[in-house]
């Protein structure tokens, strides 16, 4: 009587409202990552089940702009310069997205300075494809990872059968965490998008089986 919810994430169900969950515990408002350059690599270590959500979904929005090195530390000189390359942050930190590298808006001559010139990206890709690997890294004790479950959704919101998945440069996908037992579960989960990309026109058979 009198009180307001709980923002404790173990203590959400306790006052019978989930108004402060990650994902609101449904998949049709899931929490959004944007990724804009490939490879990326998404960590998730967290927990599930009550008294807190007892599923949390991610929408994983692709609009991949690049597929080059420059979001890797560079260690070879150049004519004697040393291009290091550091993306200080990652994800969405309190509401605001990480920002986007638009490697095509440098496409003129300013002050003598030519356009920067990125090689290994993906224009020469007709209709480019991206591979997406989920993988439950697990905690280590079975009986908490037996009850733990997590999915790949498709942009449907349709449970997709495989743990990897091709995908155009700009399709979204969404991660299900699951609790399957009445207790707190933790997790620890890594998504790996982009290890691989190639044409759409080259995919093999078996990666045309994997496509969302």
């Amino acid at each position: 009587m009198g009180g307001s919810g709980s923002s404790n994430p173990t203590n959400l169900a306790s006052t019978k409202s989930l108004n402060y969950a990650r994902g609101k515990n449904t998949i049709t408002n899931a929490a959004i990552e944007n990724v804009t350059a490939i490879p990326y690599t998404l960590n998730y270590k967290d927990a599930v089940g009550l008294f807190g959500s007892e599923n949390v979904f991610v929408k994983v929005q692709l609009n991949i702009q690049s597929a080059t090195t420059a979001f890797e530390n560079v260690t070879v000189e150049e004519n004697g310069y040393l291009p290091v390359w550091t993306l200080g942050e990652v994800g969405t930190v309190n509401s605001y997205d990480t920002g986007v590298f638009d490697f095509t808006s440098d496409l003129t001559t300013v002050n003598d300075f030519a356009p920067s010139t990125i090689s290994n990206d993906l224009s020469s890709y007709l209709k480019p494809y991206v591979r997406v690997d989920l993988k439950n890294l697990k905690t280590g004790n079975k009986y908490i990872d037996n009850w733990f479950d997590v999915r790949i959704y498709t942009e449907d919101r349709i449970e997709y059968a495989y743990d990897t998945i091709y995908l155009g440069i700009n399709d979204c996908f969404y991660i299900g965490f699951h609790a399957r037992n009445t207790r707190r579960l933790p997790y620890n989960v890594e998504v790996t998008i982009g290890d691989e990309y190639l044409e759409y026109y080259d995919l093999t058979s078996a990666q045309r089986l994997l496509l969302a």
